[in-house]
């Protein structure tokens, strides 16, 4: 039993490994769907990033059923908790819904237009500054999602280069990552270790949330310098056109319909930790979407059900990593652990590090500072680093050329903003 339990281990963790690269060579399939037509469909598939780690957790459930059994294989699929996938997909589709974007976008245009500088630079520094500060309210993937739509026609456009572009999508990453440490319930990194180290709200924003605040805003800063020249001369409203309808359809939402949207939202994250409510109340959305449809955008289901499918890959292929992981993670003192903690976060989900933090006996108070704020420095470096990453891929992929998110220059342009968030949980 033991040695079927080990052989189980060292594949699921060489799959990982596979899976790892598979989100490095995405765009490569995007550009062989091209030069194969007539497989075109199977190469778009493989390159599509939210797909990759559940195709291969699936590749990992049927070597697992090859090695102890099919009853095994799925025991173990079965225990795993898949609330994190199930949240995020249902605070996708209701964050992405039109009057939560219209009221997002209207406050966000109203300080736009009262900052000294051109409208579409004020729009685009608030939509990487203020709205990843949000998440620390409305959970990091609801941030994600919102920022996500309203940058998409801004600053993701085919006029604006790609390394710029990079730039952008890596502070996203980068701020929404840290930008959810001002309360101790909305960054997946944060909430792994909240409860065990009695860490709440107000130790989070004294000891991370100024510091990740401070960070947020150079952050947003240096990248609306660089996108300055290709913002200038953006069309002031397509903000809100592309994403949540036309200004004059948006203005007749009424003010109840608004109100309640809100509310679906706030009762599924006071509820994220259990679905069953939830998804209640998610189903209760639907229905009223429903009934007032004329007030409604077409929900994001594709797009949050692909997010959810690879959140739930990352459960079940993390969910066998522990036993090298583990003792990496206590291997390390704690100075080492903080810079440690940020180069595994690009190859893990940071809650799941986090998580594995916590199951460590005895760890000082500066390993857990150390460990904490290297998993959220390092959450924007790639795909799977944060839980919310997916999400922003999802929606602004179409953004870049071939339609794909490459891993690499997402790394490139999430160096220099995660540098800024690990000196400031350093230096301040």
């Amino acid at each position: 039993m033991t040695d079927t339990k080990h052989l189980i281990e060292i594949v699921a963790a060489v799959i990982f490994a596979v899976a790892l690269l598979h989100t490095f060579a995405a765009s490569q399939f995007e550009r062989l769907a091209h030069r194969f037509p007539a497989h075109s469909g199977l190469f778009h598939l493989l390159g599509e990033v939210e797909v990759v780690f559940g195709f291969w957790a699936m590749v990992l459930v049927l070597a697992m059923a090859g090695i102890a059994g099919s009853s095994a294989a799925l025991d173990y699929a079965e225990s795993r908790h898949y609330t994190e996938p199930l949240f995020v997909f249902v605070v996708m589709v209701i964050a992405a819904s039109r009057p939560i974007l219209q009221a997002v976008l209207g406050g966000i245009a109203a300080v736009a237009h009262r900052l000294p500088v051109r409208t579409a630079l004020a729009s685009a520094w608030l939509g990487l500054a203020a709205v990843p500060l949000l998440g620390s309210l409305v959970t990091e993937p609801a941030a994600m999602t919102i920022a996500a739509l309203m940058l998409a026609p801004q600053v993701f456009r085919p006029e604006v280069p790609e390394r710029v572009k990079y730039l952008a999508l890596g502070v996203l990453f980068v701020n929404v990552s840290i930008g959810g440490t001002l309360t101790s319930f909305a960054a997946p990194p944060v909430l792994m270790v909240a409860a065990a180290w009695s860490w709440d709200s107000a130790f989070m924003l004294a000891h991370f949330g100024w510091k990740a605040a401070t960070a947020v805003l150079i952050n947003a800063t240096i990248a609306a310098w660089f996108l300055r020249p290709h913002l200038l001369n953006a069309p002031a409203s397509t903000s809100s056109a592309e994403t949540a309808g036309t200004p004059e359809t948006a203005s007749r939402i009424p003010a109840q319909v608004t109100v309640v949207h809100f509310g679906f939202l706030a009762a599924v994250v006071m509820l994220a930790h259990h679905p069953v409510a939830f998804l209640a109340v998610f189903l209760m959305f639907l229905g009223f979407t429903q009934a007032y449809d004329r007030h409604q955008s077409p929900p994001i289901i594709k797009e949050a059900l692909l997010v959810g499918f690879f959140l739930a890959g990352l459960v079940v292929l993390g969910g066998l990593q522990q036993w090298w992981l583990q003792p990496v993670v206590s291997g390390m003192s704690a100075r080492a652990l903080y810079f440690g903690a940020t180069a595994l976060t690009a190859i893990t989900d940071n809650a799941a590090l986090t998580y594995l933090g916590s199951l460590i006996a005895g760890i000082s108070d500066e390993a857990k500072y150390s460990l904490v704020a290297g998993a959220v420095s390092g959450g924007g470096l790639t795909v799977i680093a944060n839980a919310p990453n997916p999400a922003g891929v999802s929606l602004l992929k179409r953004g870049f050329a071939d339609g794909s998110v490459g891993a690499g220059g997402l790394l490139l342009g999430a160096a220099v903003p995660t540098l800024v968030a690990m000196a400031a949980f350093e230096l301040l």
